[in-house]
């Protein structure tokens, strides 16, 4: 909710959010409609230096409940975060009691979310969670479809200049096996127009997560219902594109560590999930999988930075050259 004229507003000023954050709580107190309590800002895990997160409580026809108060966000984020906060989607994600687009004639998103009382899952997720990582993303899908039911098409990603500077690091030697690298990366990019002709003739059936891993998902202290023991947060990443996008992603993070799948294959699961809860599962979509593999695989050099773990590049390698003579076939 706002109650600013659209047609005053400006860019925020570029400054400290959290500063900027205590400037303007008053007059975001005042678009709440008395309803928030003054806001105790800190620094959050999850937040970019850009933004600042605050706690406070709710007071409203549920009586007191523990808040969230998070600005500025970036579009994506707070479109998918407000739109799937509707208490009456049943979203697996928190409920959104208040937002807006605007405070004090700024553009400077905002939002007051439920603060979700549960713990975060383990990066060494234990049996069970790998499925309720699942879950959690199934329903997501089948809510953001409820919500806009005709995804777009993304914007291209930038393959080709990405696998240069993967095998600019091979050249430099500053990777293990940088010659099986090169090779492996040469072969993707010479091959690079007609993998990514099929990858983009793809059905764009979901809205995909973008950021699928245990930190992301919470068990709630307090199951909403026998179906509903988990939420997934961070919107920030939403995407339309193909469902087997979020089961790769979640499985490339445990190429090198298995165990902690704990035998469940994310592809297979998730496209069981999604069955169950009547959403399309094409039979193409192992070729499509594979094709998620080789793109994510090659680049991993390019971002020795986050993904620089021996074990898991070694692993990386692996998939790479197991997986792109069957996308060649």
């Amino acid at each position: 909710m706002s109650y600013l004229d659209p047609q005053a507003r400006r860019a925020a000023p570029s400054t400290d959010a959290s500063s900027l954050a205590h400037l303007l709580e008053p007059t975001l107190r005042d678009c709440c409609g008395g309803h928030l309590s003054e806001i105790t800002w800190f620094h959050a895990a999850w937040s970019n230096s850009g933004s600042a997160t605050g706690s406070a409580v709710w007071t409203g026809d549920e009586g007191p409940i523990d808040v969230i108060v998070k600005l500025p966000l970036g579009p994506a984020e707070f479109n998918w975060t407000t739109r799937l906060g509707d208490p009456t989607l049943r979203s697996p994600t928190p409920r959104v009691f208040a937002s807006g687009m605007e405070l004090a004639h700024y553009d400077f998103a905002w939002i007051v979310e439920e603060r979700v009382k549960g713990e975060a899952l383990k990066g060494r997720m234990k049996d069970g969670d790998a499925l309720d990582v699942l879950r959690v993303a199934a329903d997501f899908h089948a809510a953001a479809m409820r919500v806009n039911p005709r995804p777009s098409k993304p914007k291209p990603l930038d393959w080709m200049g990405t696998l240069h500077k993967a095998r600019e690091v091979c050249h430099a030697n500053a990777i293990a096996e940088s010659q099986r690298w090169n090779e492996a990366i040469k072969s993707v990019t010479k091959f690079l127009p007609k993998l990514l002709a099929r990858w983009e003739a793809r059905p764009l059936n979901c809205w995909c997560h973008g950021d699928l891993h245990p930190g992301n998902v919470m068990r709630l202290a307090t199951p909403r219902d026998a179906d509903h023991t988990c939420v997934l947060i961070d919107l920030g990443m939403v995407h339309a594109g193909h469902w087997v996008e979020d089961a790769v992603y979640l499985e490339r993070q445990y190429w090198a560590a298995p165990q902690y799948l704990h035998g469940v294959k994310p592809l297979t699961a998730l496209a069981q999930l999604r069955r169950e809860r009547g959403m399309v599962v094409d039979s193409d979509y192992p070729e499509y999988a594979n094709l998620r593999r080789v793109f994510m695989a090659a680049v991993s050099p390019t971002f020795m930075d986050r993904e620089g773990h021996p074990k898991y590049l070694a692993a990386a390698l692996d998939v790479l050259e197991k997986t792109l003579p069957q996308v060649l076939h």
